[in-house]
């Protein structure tokens, strides 16, 4: 067994070759475990906003807010992630007639595919309430805009968790895609290792997958916790 070159390299696999700065997380060049992180969050943040415009626009009775929601969301969740990375890195540079950075680039995909599957989910927790629930707060005076944001969202979102926590946590695995277009996240410094030292694959690979299953069992405790407390709180409305 090569364990100890598993460890030596350990602080490769968490911030590459980069002088990390703890003061100063948003490196200009993020390499490593950071680097997956970082595209993680930005993704998570990103596909949350647009995912939640998107559903709600798809509920929207007016045709031309509808249809390109609609678009949207069927024509990025009929596509795979790898190709829709493909498309923006090779085709763009056509499209505007200059190269992207790749880690914008993948950032942004992650953003866009996973935002479509949260704009399902959101329309898929909006029409789990009962209908009654608007017709309440419209007869109290408020407007479907305010009906929606006061009374329908806070509690549909949180319903939700579950299945945002499951897609952001597929989204945190998929950041190893980034590797295609010369990234150098987690997976990325894997695959350098693995070429230099030759020796050691089971025990680099072993490494990398508890890395991975750190961040996404951070991610999933934090959400049951917040779930849980949610919970206390409604029960406490009660």
């Amino acid at each position: 067994m090569h364990w100890d070159i598993a460890f030596s390299n350990l602080d490769y696999f968490l911030y590459g070759t980069t002088n990390f700065d703890w003061h100063f997380p948003f490196i200009h060049n993020p390499e490593g475990l950071v680097a997956s992180v970082i595209l993680a969050i930005f993704g998570i943040f990103g596909a949350f906003w647009l995912g939640l415009a998107a559903g709600l626009m798809r509920m929207s009775r007016r045709w031309w807010i509808k249809i390109p929601a609609v678009c949207y969301i069927e024509v990025i969740r009929g596509m795979p992630l790898l190709l829709l990375i493909f498309w923006f890195y090779y085709l763009a540079p056509v499209i505007t007639g200059q190269n992207l950075p790749a880690f914008s680039t993948t950032m942004v995909c992650f953003m866009i595919f996973t935002g479509a599957y949260v704009g399902e989910i959101v329309r898929a927790g909006v029409k789990a309430l009962p209908k009654g629930q608007m017709e309440a707060a419209r007869s109290t005076g408020l407007s479907h805009v305010q009906a929606m944001q006061l009374v329908i969202l806070p509690q549909a979102l949180r319903n939700m968790i579950p299945s945002f926590v499951n897609q952001f946590v597929s989204l945190t695995k998929d950041t190893s895609l980034a590797a295609i277009l010369g990234v150098i996240e987690l997976t990325r410094t894997g695959i350098q290792v693995d070429n230099r030292e030759t020796v050691a694959s089971f025990e680099i690979w072993i490494t990398i997958a508890c890395l991975y299953f750190l961040i996404c069992y951070i991610l999933t405790s934090y959400s049951r916790r917040l779930e849980a407390q949610l919970s206390r709180y409604q029960a406490r409305d009660r």
